[in-house]
């Protein structure tokens, strides 16, 4: 499986709702609908399924936030 998103690809951070954090995560929700390019992009693999991280950085900032793909949409102007 192919990354959704490409290092250099604008992306809105959109927090999945109701999701559980365990105290290793990091809350993304001040970030929420806040604009950032992919920066780089990570992968995990377990088996037969591989999760895609990405580091995003918030807008033309030096802030930078590490994600999940499903925590991220596509910037469309």
């Amino acid at each position: 499986m192919a990354p959704k998103y490409e290092i250099g690809w604008k992306v809105i951070i959109t927090p999945v709702g109701g999701q559980h954090l365990s105290p290793r995560d990091s809350d993304i929700e001040p970030y929420a609908g806040q604009s950032g390019t992919i920066i780089d992009y990570y992968w995990i693999n377990r088996g037969a399924e591989v999760f895609y991280i990405y580091t995003v950085r918030i807008g033309n900032g030096p802030k930078e936030v590490v994600v999940h793909e499903d925590e991220l949409e596509a910037y469309i102007p």
